[in-house]
């Protein structure tokens, strides 16, 4: 017989994989554990290559974010913003680097509708509906997006199909990618949303971060254009925000879990290539962590 061919072995191949590869997944956190008693923050470091973040953490560059661990080299869910995040809001987080099939990913959440024999992985949480924010929201969870590049504007039909996954979802111009001062006003505006926030109930907030995307060569004095110098330089200014966001929200909300990661990285001439939403091993290779606040 013909197991990928005959619908009932064909329907036992993921259900193998998973067991072929139970040694091998280990849950470094226990979701259980997680939705229901914490707020959850998901910060994107829009566009951040894999190899600036190590740099700058072994620099020194990123305090703030050093704090929380190293980084783990991961495989990005897609080549530019919006492949990225359709996978990662249905719970495909970036795959870590060395994954040999889909089975040796660690799993945080896991739509029940999908695939691998419709179970739940040990540690993860599965949720009911097309998004994370959706399960979590029938969880008992408001859900809020705080918008950077176009692909959360609002401006355009586009524009408005990610900050439509969201029970509240806001932008201005002062958060775009052009703007030097925008993260800086991202933080500004979230930590005063979060004080008119109900402190009973949890929270999923997702922050685009779009500083370290193009353009980002003001971050580097006397540069004309972008690269990889003033791509570490935004970094570098990201950092100093999300120190006031990590601090202002324990000392609004209490404890939080936190998913810090890219969406993809970007090129600065590697091989000829410039930017992203090409296929190249910058492009494709980002930094991912999670901690608790």
């Amino acid at each position: 017989m013909n197991e990928y061919t005959e619908g009932s072995a064909k329907r036992d191949v993921p259900l193998r994989l998973l067991a072929s590869s139970k040694e091998k997944r280990t849950s470094s956190v226990n979701m259980d554990n997680v939705v229901g008693t914490n707020d959850i923050l998901f910060v994107c470091l829009d566009t951040l290559r894999y190899d600036a973040a190590v740099e700058e953490e072994s620099a020194g560059g990123t305090p703030v974010l050093n704090q929380y661990g190293a980084w783990e080299k991961c495989q990005a869910p897609g080549n530019f913003t919006w492949p990225s995040h359709h996978a990662m809001f249905a719970g495909f987080l970036p795959c870590r680097f060395d994954a040999k099939n889909v089975a040796d990913r660690e799993l945080l959440f896991f739509p029940r509708s999908v695939g691998l024999g419709n179970r739940v992985p040990e540690g993860a949480y599965g949720f009911s509906g097309s998004t994370i924010m959706e399960g979590l929201k029938k969880d008992g969870y408001d859900t809020w997006c705080v918008g950077g590049v176009a692909f959360f504007d609002k401006r355009s039909d586009i524009g408005k199909v990610f900050p439509g996954y969201f029970e509240k979802s806001y932008w201005n111009p002062s958060f775009a990618c052009p703007v030097k001062d925008s993260t800086k006003n991202q933080v500004d505006f979230l930590l005063k949303k979060m004080e008119e926030a109900d402190p009973d109930k949890r929270i999923f907030v997702y922050l685009n971060v779009d500083a370290i995307h193009y353009p980002n060569y003001f971050y580097l004095e006397n540069a004309r254009e972008d690269s990889y110098d003033s791509h570490k330089a935004a970094l570098r200014y990201v950092d100093r925000e999300l120190g006031r966001l990590f601090e202002g929200w324990k000392r609004q909300r209490g404890s939080a879990f936190v998913i810090c990661c890219s969406d993809h990285g970007t090129c600065y001439g590697e091989d000829g290539c410039q930017f992203h939403g090409i296929n190249h091993p910058v492009i494709n290779t980002i930094p991912y962590k999670h901690f608790f606040l």
